[in-house]
């Protein structure tokens, strides 16, 4: 069994910045996360583009570069990310997932299995929904057998983010093959007619992204009206326009009644409204898998069932237990929270467990230039 002070679970931005963090304040870690490293950027669709500027999402001190000085696109931050974690040698235990932890005496102790694939995307989907269908006993029976690694720690970092599995709409047919959660490469849209439900940033994206990759593209949201002021700014004009000159259809104040093979059933009041498509993205948002913050007894309160800490140690009510990164936000409508507000996180996490300040960066001043 592995002993060591802290165990970061989750590697990806700010779970990095914080192992880097303890490095340099000569605190002992181990870090393990489900998936590769940035899982969570592992299922997006290629070609995905940072709504924040490089200096923004930039960790540990060192730069994020990027070829004609434009945002970065989810290549050019799993490139770095992974340059990041070679240059301090971090000792990441990729695709191993935490099943179990415990209190003993003063130590925290956790099992960890091998792991196919991350948290969030298709795979995280599909063996979500293949738990829910185990026997209970097998599961703990899964989590005592032998290939089990376990960690003897005294401090758990939890830097789990919170987009695990998708938000459900909840209609018959949401569970139908031509039906996803996830933009996959938008090449696959070629040619067909796709159904875009959302009207946030994600919807708004791929809609705009598909168009140009030639598919027939009709975005339906509830909201009566675009949410101009959730939409990026430089994004809003385009789409609009697109809307405007009828290359991209728009269904506002639907509401979704049910998914057959061939169409999208929308409901307006009394009105029924039927739309075809080949393929439905239903981009209504994320959840929080809080199955580690219930095993160590976190509170979780509010609807979004936010993890209870305290704000200036990032220290949950589990004495030893902190949380750090978007994990904050639990399952929140709407995201508040992103790497670039989140440096913060580490600083305080680090200065409680270490008793000394640590700089994770350079400080910059970004106030008048809103980003995420």
């Amino acid at each position: 069994m592995k002993q060591t002070e802290v165990a970061i679970i989750g590697a990806g931005p700010i779970g990095l910045e914080m192992a880097v963090a303890c490095k340099r304040a000569g605190v002992s870690s181990v870090q393990i996360e489900a998936g590769a490293i940035g899982s969570t950027m592992g299922w997006w669709a290629p070609g995905t583009r940072y709504f924040s500027s490089p200096e923004r999402i930039a960790i540990a001190g060192v730069p994020l570069v990027v070829a004609g000085e434009e945002k970065a696109t989810r290549e050019d931050y799993l490139h770095y990310l992974r340059q990041v974690a070679a240059q301090f040698a971090l000792d990441v235990r990729t695709f191993e997932r935490v099943v179990e932890i415990e209190r003993d005496g003063e130590f925290f102790v956790l099992r960890t299995v091998k792991s196919a694939h991350g948290v969030g995307g298709i795979e995280e989907q599909r063996r979500v929904e293949m738990r829910a269908q185990e026997d209970p006993t097998l599961r703990k029976a899964s989590a005592s057998a032998s290939g089990v690694r376990k960690y003897r720690v005294k401090k758990v970092v939890l830097a789990i983010g919170n987009m695990h599995t998708p938000r459900m709409v909840g209609v018959l047919g949401e569970g139908l093959g031509h039906v996803s959660h996830y933009l996959e490469d938008p090449h696959k849209y070629f040619g067909r007619q796709v159904v875009i439900v959302g009207g946030r940033n994600s919807a708004v994206e791929a809609a705009i992204r598909l168009y140009r990759a030639g598919a027939k593209v009709t975005l339906c949201q509830r909201e009566q009206e675009l949410e101009r002021e959730r939409i990026k700014y430089w994004i809003l004009p385009e789409l609009e326009w697109l809307i405007e000159q009828g290359l991209i259809g728009f269904e506002a104040g639907v509401e979704v009644r049910e998914i057959t093979e061939d169409k999208v059933i929308f409901g307006r009041g009394t009105e029924r409204i039927e739309v075809v498509a080949d393929l439905v993205l239903l981009l209504t948002g994320y959840v929080q898998d809080a199955s580690l913050f219930e095993m160590l007894g976190v509170e979780l309160g509010h609807e979004e069932r936010r993890p209870r800490f305290d704000g200036k140690t990032m220290e949950t009510n589990v004495p030893g237990v902190f949380v750090a990164g978007t994990a904050i936000g639990g399952s929140a409508a709407r995201t508040k929270v992103f790497i670039e507000n989140a440096h913060e996180h580490v600083e305080r996490i680090v200065r409680a467990i270490a008793g000394r300040e640590v700089a994770v960066r350079e400080k910059a001043v970004f106030e008048g230039n809103e980003e995420s």
